[in-house]
């Protein structure tokens, strides 16, 4: 019975050790993968940046293209600009030989 007793006992250590390098590795491993999920959240929020920053220096330039191709408004009071010189009439070609 005292055997048992031992045996049991050393069993008990024995995985009571185990469970704690187990609860190490364990919290080794969450730790690793709370710092690998806030390194991703980080460059996910870098490349989301980047993107708006890009959007917005594309719709900057389109605006600016946009303006640069539109005419000048003319000024209040000018006179609009006169209509060109319809081209002048040719006489029809001659359709006998001479």
């Amino acid at each position: 019975m005292t055997k048992s007793v031992l045996i049991a006992a050393a069993l008990a250590l024995a995985l009571v050790g185990c469970s704690d390098s187990n609860k190490a590795a364990a919290d080794k491993a969450a730790a690793d993968a709370k710092a690998a999920a806030e390194k991703a959240a980080t460059a996910t929020k870098e490349a989301a940046d980047k993107a708006a920053t890009a959007t917005k220096e594309a719709a900057d330039k389109a605006t600016d293209a946009m303006k640069s191709a539109m005419p000048a408004p003319a000024a209040p009071g000018a006179a609009p600009a006169p209509a060109p010189a319809p081209a002048p009439a040719t006489p029809p070609a001659d359709s006998t030989k001479k």
